[in-house]
């Protein structure tokens, strides 16, 4: 693909800034004393081999590369060339820390197979598509909420007399080598813990009240697979436990169909939104667990304007982790009605937390 990428750059190059000293001696006077004076206004970087030119493009942020399109209509032509920011999405959405209901890229475009060319590479504005799915993008320009969502959140505000909640349950809970909640519970200086409730889920977990910014009490009430002593044993043995959480209704086309239990199904229909945690240490299929989540976020438990984040947890920094764009599609997340968000979070120091929080409860109607 860098081949195809930098014959088609020459091609722009060649169009747009022809070699002077092969000028035919016929051309007229008038002619040439322009194309002199184009030649005099040129930058040093004009100058610069197409291979030079791409590495330096190669390290702008997305945001200095639009702007360096803005200097001439050479940098036009090479910014906007759809191999470029083709190579530009195909390289970096791995390293995506992030992904959300309103940036998950279109199916059509993560398709690596083969390099397309032609009308249909310029079908496929990739471009556009990084611009709207890139975290940094994302954080640089703002993503703003539809009205009605707006209105409803407002809404929400104004009849709000407690603190949110939040139901937290996956594998990634119990499988690390770091427990996530147990860090979460003892780092102050990231997350103040505001409070124990008395009311427990008998069996299943309990609640535990934090504070985001020091400012936003929030409770999160812990959803485990099974006791203590089975989980840590399965862990230990690298085994699958029997999850208490979900009862296998049967199966549809050879994946599994699970229901709630009553104990869920009451935390369900309590909660203000939902935090997933999955094993990003593993690149095994999810289908199991997108069946899970999508009995959990069934309608009849309530509405769909409730929010999930998704935390695709290793348990140290730089662990080899499958990227947020990968956990996405596994967990099928594009079929969910509610608003969702994939956060990378390390459970050793808890970097990426805050972002995922911050989002989670932007979504559930507080304004921070």
């Amino acid at each position: 693909m860098r081949s195809a990428l930098l014959r088609s750059l020459r091609s722009v190059r060649e169009t747009l800034l022809p070699d002077t000293s092969a000028r035919s001696s016929h051309l007229p006077q008038r002619r040439e004393e322009e194309e002199d004076e184009d030649e005099g206004s040129r930058s040093s970087l004009d100058h610069l081999p197409v291979d030079m030119q791409f590495l330096i493009m190669t390290y702008l942020p997305p945001e200095d590369l639009c702007r360096l399109g803005g200097c001439s209509r050479y940098w036009r032509s090479m910014v906007q060339e759809p191999l470029l920011w083709r190579y530009f999405f195909m390289r970096d959405m791995a390293s995506w820390t992030s992904v959300d209901h309103l940036s998950m890229p279109q199916e059509e475009f993560l398709k690596t197979a083969a390099v397309t060319e032609g009308s249909e590479l310029q079908r496929r504005d990739y471009m556009s598509e990084y611009l709207r799915c890139s975290p940094a993008c994302r954080r640089q320009y703002g993503q703003h909420r539809p009205a009605l969502e707006a209105v409803a959140h407002f809404l929400q505000n104004l009849v709000a007399g407690a603190e949110p909640r939040f139901a937290m349950l996956g594998p990634g809970l119990e499988q690390l080598d770091i427990s996530l909640m147990t860090t979460m519970m003892y780092s102050p200086h990231i997350l103040p813990m505001a409070g124990i409730p008395q009311r427990q889920i008998e069996g299943i977990g309990s609640g535990i009240s934090f504070l985001y910014n020091n400012r936003h009490k929030f409770n999160i009430i812990t959803l485990y697979s099974t006791y203590s002593s089975e989980r840590e044993r399965a862990r230990l043995e690298q085994q699958s436990v029997r999850s208490k959480l979900f009862v296998q209704q049967g199966e549809v086309e050879g994946l599994p169909v699970y229901s709630v239990t009553p104990q869920v199904q009451e935390v369900c229909q309590a909660v203000n939104g939902f935090i997933f945690v999955s094993n990003a240490e593993t690149d095994r299929g999810r289908m199991e667990e997108s069946s899970q989540l999508q009995s959990v976020l069934q309608p009849v438990w309530g509405p769909a304007s409730r929010p999930l984040l998704v935390l695709s947890c290793v348990s140290r920094e730089g662990a080899q982790r499958t990227p947020s764009v990968t956990v996405a599609q596994q967990l099928q997340l594009h079929l969910l009605a509610n608003p969702w968000m994939v956060q990378d979070v390390v459970s050793e120091s808890l970097a990426g937390l805050l972002d995922g929080i911050g989002w989670l409860l932007k979504h559930s109607g507080l304004r921070l």
